[in-house]
């Protein structure tokens, strides 16, 4: 007697478990898993940059960009200094105070300032000019002679009156002469022209005279 299974026939096929698409699946979540993580890892890197020392060619460019900016510094700082330059009161190329007192008399031999390079001159008619005691030449000192009473070049021979006009030589113009102010004891006061012609005193008494060494005045050709 044969005995009949009481159980529905079931499909084993449904019911297999196919172990191999698991592992294969299970591999694939693995691998995705990692590659995220890797790509964090890599970004996470990315975002922390090394900042690397200089190389020496760059370094090199920074120390010449370096001491090309010192350089270019102390030049502008030179031609600032020699564009405006500063001298103390009673040095050459600046002030002089000079002594009413040492004002020669009118017609005299004209007094000398070593210190400042100039020659007080107190002319016939009564008028003042300080000159500038280099030659027009080639820059000598010509000194005064009272018996010709002209100032002459030892150089080359130029020869000044003792008001500072040419008289002869080879220079190129009269004496230059130095900007100045008197100063007379009535409150009056007054300063060189652009022409630096004698400063008329017109027999006033003088309280004090201001000669500026660093205002040279160059008159226009043998006048």
């Amino acid at each position: 007697m044969t005995r009949k299974n009481s159980c529905p026939d079931i499909n084993a096929q449904h019911y297999t478990i196919n172990w191999h698409d698991i592992l294969e699946e299970g591999l694939l979540v693995m691998a995705s898993a990692t590659t995220s993580a890797g790509r964090g890892a890599r970004a996470k890197a990315d975002t922390q940059v090394a900042v690397e020392p200089p190389s020496r060619r760059e370094f090199l460019y920074y120390i010449w960009g370096a001491s090309l900016l010192l350089l270019l510094g102390q030049a502008g700082a030179g031609i600032i200094w020699f564009a405006f330059p500063r001298f103390a009161e009673g040095t050459f190329g600046g002030t002089f105070f000079f002594s009413p007192e040492n004002v020669p008399a009118a017609g005299g031999p004209p007094v000398s300032e070593p210190s400042g390079r100039f020659h007080v001159s107190h002319l016939e008619d009564d008028s003042l000019v300080v000159l500038y005691g280099v030659c027009t030449h080639l820059g000598c000192l010509p000194p005064y002679f009272e018996e010709t009473d002209r100032f002459e070049c030892p150089c080359h021979g130029s020869k000044f009156e003792r008001s500072g006009l040419y008289i002869e030589g080879p220079a190129p113009r009269s004496l230059d002469r130095f900007a100045t102010t008197v100063f007379f004891d009535d409150g009056t006061s007054i300063t060189s022209n652009e022409d630096g012609d004698p400063i008329p005193l017109e027999g006033r008494r003088i309280a004090r005279i201001e000669i500026n060494t660093g205002a040279r005045i160059q008159r226009d050709g043998k006048v």
